[in-house]
């Protein structure tokens, strides 16, 4: 059957079509990062080898692995190997803080974790207290290098009959404190994202350059079409503007996703006119607010389409909005997807009727493409989840909107005032808990503020436990200090751009912090 033929299918796997890819172009380029380059015929054993070395150590379908480790192209083979096996991934985020690493290692029950030497260097203090083997991904530190661990060329894994509600995948999604929240995507879900993803003209001449990390669902989103429609992922180790659009013109690359931030600094780059990008069929974004005048600027000087999702990690409704076709509606996140319930529910969780224009609610989804659940954290699921009078099943997105006439989106705030830093989840409650453990911090409340680096950026608000007055040179070093105790507990996605002594933080009369009061009267001295 041919690739067009099995993603008609109501349901297939990844493993398939890239076997398939293999058979038809096996010298056809999948990965390509620095000056390597891996074949859909490579690609394919390569998967086989991992998969086959997996039934030997006896993982067990459904169960999991993790990978901890920068972007290679050995990620990216046991990425795709495990799904052959029928083996759930779950991706850690090496920027975590080391407990939290451990926290989501524990919940994700992998029995195997494949780190690189930065990683393995991260965990050193904690290795003790994770029972996952390491295997060396780039043969360096770790229980076995993975040119070792790894079965011999040749070696082909027993057929798994793999079943859509299977776990394709664990994204963790929480900050990096507190209790992480796995999101179990089943592959069902990642093939309805695959069978969308065909409207972007994804296929075998595509060449997508990814510039954010594997671990992030952002990158997924855009990698797994491109490697599995017969196309060529080129790898961005770490993103640099000037690199980006050097790699771009070379490869005359035809696809991207990017968060809004890296759309700032390209569009920003001095010698952006100069490179020949006139290859780009598709510019995708998400992740992150995306600024109208930003959109804009893109489509006046980047050629090729513009489109960028709404959604979450956990899935549920996705809204689509092609920029380029709808330039009137550039503030707007668009529509939703086709086949995609989009509504809005109140404070009490009641459905705003759909007839009122204009009314703001929260915004939640139901779609061929949900989360089966938080990973072991059934009250956190529950807690997700609202339920239509007839049963039916959204997920909230935390999100508050409203909808024009013509049916398209717009975002007013995030309900539980979440941070999106250079498209990462950040969440101020995560960075509230590590902040009131400093001895000389009494009350904190943490708000997002615009940023010129990274779009949005934590700034902490401090009441001190012994008062000295917000304009004394005193209230200079603590904020100093305690910014600089915080930033070494916290990820790297996480850290703080600033610290703010004040006298007392504004408080309804219930006794709520009123953040939005934070943000509206917050300027800073210089931009952030």
């Amino acid at each position: 059957m041919s690739p067009a033929e099995l993603i008609e299918q109501p349901f297939g796997t990844y493993g398939e079509l890239i076997r398939e890819q293999a058979r038809r172009r096996p010298q056809h380029p999948a990965l390509i990062q620095d000056q390597r380059s891996v074949s859909f015929a490579t690609l394919d054993a390569m998967m086989d080898r991992v998969a086959a070395t997996l039934q030997r150590d006896g993982i067990r379908p459904t169960e999991a692995v993790s990978i901890c480790a920068g972007t290679s192209l050995e990620y990216a083979a046991v990425f795709l190997g495990a799904l052959r096996a029928g083996v759930a991934v779950a991706p850690l985020a090496p920027s975590s803080t080391a407990q939290s690493l451990v926290d989501m290692a524990a919940n994700a029950e992998a029995r195997l974790m494949f780190v690189d030497a930065g990683t393995a260097l991260q965990l050193a203090a904690v290795r003790s207290d994770i029972a996952a083997r390491f295997i060396a991904l780039d043969d360096g530190t770790g229980d076995v290098p993975f040119s070792k661990w790894l079965a011999p060329a040749g070696a082909t894994p027993a057929a798994v009959a793999i079943r859509p509600e299977w776990p394709f995948n664990i994204i963790y999604s929480s900050g990096t404190t507190g209790t992480p929240k796995g999101i179990v995507q089943p592959h069902g879900m990642r093939w309805s994202h695959l069978q969308r993803a065909r409207l972007q003209g994804y296929g075998p001449d595509a060449v997508t350059l990814i510039a954010t990390p594997l671990y992030s669902n952002t990158t997924l989103v855009s990698f797994f079409p491109t490697v599995t429609l017969g196309g060529t992922v080129v790898l961005m180790a770490k993103f640099d503007a000037a690199a980006y659009l050097a790699l771009a013109e070379k490869h005359r690359v035809t696809h991207t996703m990017l968060v809004p931030v890296q759309y700032q600094r390209l569009m920003a780059h001095p010698d952006f006119d100069r490179y020949d990008l006139s290859s780009f069929r598709m510019k995708l974004c998400t992740s992150a607010p995306f600024a109208a005048a930003l959109k804009a600027d893109i489509l006046k000087r980047w050629p090729g389409g513009l489109v960028e999702y709404y959604g979450m990690t956990e899935g549920g409704g996705t809204c689509i909005l092609a920029a380029h076709e709808h330039p009137d509606k550039l503030a707007t996140v668009g529509t939703p997807a086709e086949g995609h319930d989009m509504r809005l529910i109140d404070d009490a969780g009641r459905e705003v009727p759909r007839g009122e224009i204009g009314a703001i609610g929260e915004i939640v989804g139901h779609s061929p493409a949900m989360m089966l659940g938080y990973h072991r954290q059934p009250d956190q699921t529950r807690e997700a989840e609202w339920y239509a009078p007839d049963g039916k099943r959204f997920i909230r997105t935390g999100d508050v909107g409203r909808f024009d006439a013509d049916g398209f989106l717009t975002l007013m705030d995030r309900k539980k005032d979440m941070v999106i830093s250079g498209g990462f989840n950040v969440y101020p409650s995560d960075l509230e808990a590590v902040l009131i453990q400093h001895p000389a911090v009494a009350e904190v409340a943490v708000i997002g503020v615009a940023s010129e680096r990274w779009g949005e950026t934590p700034v902490a608000f401090v009441v001190l436990k012994v008062p000295n007055g917000t304009q004394s040179a005193g209230a200079g070093e603590a904020a100093t200090q305690i910014q600089n105790w915080a930033n070494q507990q916290l990820g790297k996605t996480q850290r703080l751009a600033a610290v703010e002594i004040v006298d007392s933080l504004p408080r309804s009369a219930i006794g709520k912090v009123l953040k939005r009061e934070l943000r509206e009267n917050y300027h800073p001295a210089a931009p952030i």
